[in-house]
């Protein structure tokens, strides 16, 4: 049974895949004497003086971005079943196993390449944003209000303005199908606000608010980073074509404390840290450690914290992650963190904090 739990946790994880696509030099991107694209230039205009979001957006998320939800902030029933999806390693999640749309979580959900890439096309009156998992959503910027009683669907009914620099975009008449974060529902009654702020040519600032009083003691809020993939464009991603994890998850999360060892908080206490550095694809990753008492948390490019089981004093599983994390030490120093699963292996070095 442990055998059989660990390889289906594995199953999950996975990191970038090379590029796919060519690297065709797009016009209009501000450029370095090397032909580099300049990504701290001046962010563009568009015709109207607005803000000229259009690009390919690399949001970084590990599908569980950093927010300001607390525990207080999910109603009891709410959190009851998103404790029950975690257990069951979300093996009936809406998305990522039966492959229906992603629904209010679309800004952040990574697709098989661990990118969470969005194709923004801008014009003054809508704005399409295209997904990998081949999902679409409409922006309508033409001063229409939203419905007053719509037909509840997956990706909701969105109209957007202009604060400023920054693109504010509502949604509502969700239906109940789709799932947040880490198992959270949600109902009808949802509605989020977005905001898009292009810092320059190269950044993208996105936050999300979600407000469902049915699901929700108070609105909370995500926010996520993105960077421009200049030259490159979206890959098509057919959930139904890849999704072949349920067949192995075939056990519980808290099955992992039958394989869980006590590691001492002296030894504990070496680890938290920043770890960094890139993925065989050149893509950069960054994880930071944190301990807490006798456990440790681990956080990818900024996401929400996640608990580690220990299985030896240097080796560390992540339950929903699906991945395996090693602190490597030398002359009694920890150096690096080896990442390994299924169709993992990176090392990325200790960043040191400079005095």
């Amino acid at each position: 049974m442990k055998h059989t739990l660990v390889c289906g946790i594995l199953a999950l994880g996975s990191f970038p895949l090379a590029a796919q696509w060519l690297n065709y030099p797009a016009p209009g991107i501000p450029r370095l004497p090397d032909g580099k694209p300049n990504l701290a230039a001046p962010g563009p205009k568009a015709a109207d003086g607005k803000p000229d979001l259009s690009g390919v957006w690399d949001i970084t998320t590990n599908g569980d971005p950093a927010n300001d939800r607390k525990p207080a902030d999910v109603l009891p029933w709410a959190e009851a079943l998103a404790k029950e999806r975690q257990e069951n390693l979300f093996k009936d999640d809406p998305s990522n196993i039966h492959c229906l749309p992603d629904g209010p979580r679309f800004n952040f959900l990574p697709t098989i390449r661990s990118h969470t890439p969005l194709k923004i096309v801008q014009t003054p009156s809508l704005i399409v944003i295209l997904g990998e998992r081949l999902a679409y959503r409409q922006v309508f910027l033409d001063g229409r209000g939203l419905p007053a009683d719509p037909n509840p669907d997956f990706m909701g009914y969105s109209v957007g303005h202009w604060e400023g620099d920054t693109l504010v975009i509502v949604t509502t008449g969700y239906n109940d199908r789709t799932r947040l974060f880490r198992g959270l529902p949600h109902t009808e009654a949802l509605r989020t606000t977005e905001r898009f702020h292009r810092k320059d040519f190269g950044h993208l600032e996105i936050t999300e608010t979600f407000d469902d009083p049915k699901a929700f003691a108070r609105p909370w809020t995500v926010q996520a980073p993105g960077n421009l993939m200049p030259d490159s464009d979206l890959l098509e991603w057919v959930c139904n074509e890849s999704e072949s994890d349920s067949a192995h998850l075939v056990g519980k999360a808290s099955d992992l404390k039958s394989i869980a060892v006590e590691v001492a908080p002296e030894i504990l206490a070496k680890y938290p840290g920043v770890y960094a550095g890139t993925t065989p694809s050149g893509r950069p990753v960054r994880f930071e450690i944190f301990a807490s008492g006798r456990e440790l948390r681990f956080s990818r490019d900024g996401s929400a914290r996640q608990l580690l089981t220990p299985i030896a004093n240097t080796q560390f599983l992540l339950a929903m992650g699906g991945v395996q994390l090693e602190f490597l030490e030398e002359n009694g120093e920890v150096v690096a963190l080896q990442i390994s699963g299924v169709g993992i292996d990176v090392r990325l070095p200790r960043v040191r904090e400079r005095k």
